[in-house]
């Protein structure tokens, strides 16, 4: 049986600046270590994989986050950051003060893909932005009767 989410993996191209931006959203850094090709290799079931990662925790949250550079890794696909691709497609962060957060976000170069929308059945705030790599992240404000949910 499971018992819960454990982490949500990102595979980057760069781990220092992927771990950046995740610093700058409020998580910590947790273990970064290198991996062996024999380990790596073995769990990806890629012969001779090898690279980096690191695990980032935030505060609020028991879902950890664990980045993952490959060495000689593919690069980034094309219109990863799109919404209407098929798989994973955002992580959502939730935030009291969606506006703020837009502002300070914007203030340190970060993306929006549109400004603040309210969704008109639930009064629930969100925007898209772009992540490392051009990944497609949210910011989410719940109105503040959570039966509007």
């Amino acid at each position: 049986m499971l018992l819960h989410l454990d982490h949500l993996n990102i595979v980057v191209s760069s781990l220092e600046e992927a771990t950046r931006f995740f610093l700058l959203l409020g998580f910590r850094e947790g273990i970064a270590a290198p991996l062996d090709s024999g380990f790596l290799g073995r769990v990806t079931g890629i012969p001779g994989a090898n690279g980096r990662f690191c695990a980032l925790h935030h505060p609020g949250s028991q879902l950890s986050i664990e980045l993952l550079e490959f060495a000689d890794g593919p690069a980034p696909e094309a219109g990863i950051g799109e919404a209407n691709r098929i798989g994973l497609r955002h992580l959502a962060f939730a935030v009291d003060d969606i506006d703020a957060e837009v502002a300070r976000l914007t203030a340190a170069g970060v993306t929006f893909l549109s400004p603040v929308q309210t969704w008109k059945t639930t009064g629930k705030k969100l925007v898209y932005f772009l992540g490392p790599d051009g990944i497609l992240l949210e910011l989410a404000q719940y109105p503040k009767h959570p039966e509007a949910v």
